[in-house]
């Protein structure tokens, strides 16, 4: 074997090692290298060494220009050529390499984990010329993948999730602001049901949202609790359309942070204090006794912080009065099970800094949602589930039977 034939030995036996994360992981000029090294040593596997052949009826025949994708890119390789009785016989590696699909996901995938676009060109673009990948097509192919999970996300069939509560909250981007809807099932298992995008977050919207959502098949109606963080314009479409007496959490993070900010700050440790204490009792009666106190004593420094107080206290006190579990109580009484969701898509698109068109804002903010869905997990206190939906139930025929 020449000096030559020892290095592609040794350059393969890298990669056998090393596996997929050393082709991934080397530099892009390298790449066009690297493709040639593995049908090369292919080639030398089946046929073996000139000196001593494996097989007699298969010959080495030179070899001659070819095309494999890299990167997503049609790059123009030496292809090997290997030939038997019957003619010739294709390599099994050629062929894997000449399918564009796989790495086109694999792209997309790393761009969500942090290797955003300027990131990417920064440490592959730069050698890309070499061979033949421009900017151009490399983006052409996370915007195709991008654009496949967007409808992957906003077209998927609904009717099969039995949805127990929907978490909705707004995201603001590239100036617009994405209504989006985070369903948990009855086995406490989530869900990302959908957006919809507006100018602000308002009542048109919220109902474009409703809309959506069940025309898709999603159930939503009266014994579906609603967590929100108390913006009008969602409250008000709820209201809107599934009446007046629908099960709405208001989240409690959000109330206490409102109160406080009414008061002077010596006095804010204080409500925070008195409120944390309120939400901690066990029983409705007790909460909304203490919630009460805490009004009077807040009526003596500020009545505005008063009136936010008794304007949200019975949606702050939904959870009580449907004898919700504490630790299930934990994970609905506050919309941080999807603020958790919007940290996940921040911290993928943290390296984009401007949205050029609405279509862009819409695609990443689909892949970077069904990206966030693989580290979902059930939420706490989901067992808990089957008996606040048997609470519902109860509570909605007594209210039957004294409207009768």
């Amino acid at each position: 074997m020449g000096v030559g034939d020892e290095w592609l030995v040794s350059q393969m036996q890298d990669i056998l090692i090393h596996g997929k994360k050393a082709f991934d992981g080397c530099a892009m000029e390298m790449g066009k290298m690297l493709a040639e090294t593995i049908m090369y040593m292919e080639r030398e596997e089946l046929a073996g060494p000139d000196y001593h052949p494996v097989y007699s009826h298969l010959r080495k025949w030179a070899s001659q220009p070819g095309s494999v994708f890299i990167g997503g890119s049609k790059v123009r390789v030496n292809h090997p050529r290997l030939r038997d009785a019957e003619g010739e016989t294709v390599l099994r590696s050629y062929q894997q390499l000449k399918d564009p699909t796989q790495f086109s996901d694999e792209l997309l995938a790393k761009v969500l984990r942090g290797l955003s676009g300027r990131k990417y060109k920064e440490t592959i673009l730069q050698t890309a010329g070499a061979f033949g990948i421009s900017s151009g097509s490399i983006s052409n192919r996370v915007v195709e993948a991008t654009e496949r999970q967007l409808s992957e996300l906003l077209d998927r069939d609904l009717s099969g999730i039995n949805v127990f509560a929907v978490f909705l909250d707004t995201v603001h981007r590239g100036g617009s602001a994405f209504i989006v809807a985070l369903g948990l099932d009855q086995k406490g298992k989530k869900h990302n049901l959908g957006f919809w995008e507006g100018a602000t977050e308002n009542n048109e919207i919220c109902l474009e949202l409703f809309n959506d959502l069940e025309l898709r098949g999603l159930k939503l109606g009266k014994d579906i609790l609603f967590v929100t963080d108390g913006g009008s314009g969602i409250i008000k479409a709820l209201k809107n359309r599934y009446g007046s007496d629908l099960i709405h959490q208001r989240c409690t993070i959000h109330k206490d942070r409102n109160i406080q900010s009414h008061l002077p700050k010596r006095r804010r440790k204080e409500a925070h204090r008195r409120f944390r204490i309120a939400l901690s009792m066990k029983s409705y009666s007790d909460a909304k006794g203490e919630l009460e106190l805490l009004e009077k004593w807040l009526r003596e420094t500020n009545e505005s912080a008063a009136d936010s107080l008794v304007e949200a206290m019975e949606e702050i006190l939904t959870l009580h009065r449907l004898q919700v579990p504490e630790l299930l109580r934990k994970t609905l009484h506050s919309t941080n099970l999807i603020e958790g969701v919007f940290y996940q898509v921040r911290r993928m698109e943290r390296n984009i800094k401007r949205y050029r068109s609405s279509k862009m804002s819409r695609r990443w903010l689909g892949a970077c949602l069904i990206q966030a869905e693989k580290q979902f997990r059930l939420v706490q206190g989901y067992q808990s589930i089957p008996l606040v939906i048997k609470n519902i139930q109860q509570q909605q025929m007594k209210e039957i039977k004294k409207a009768a």
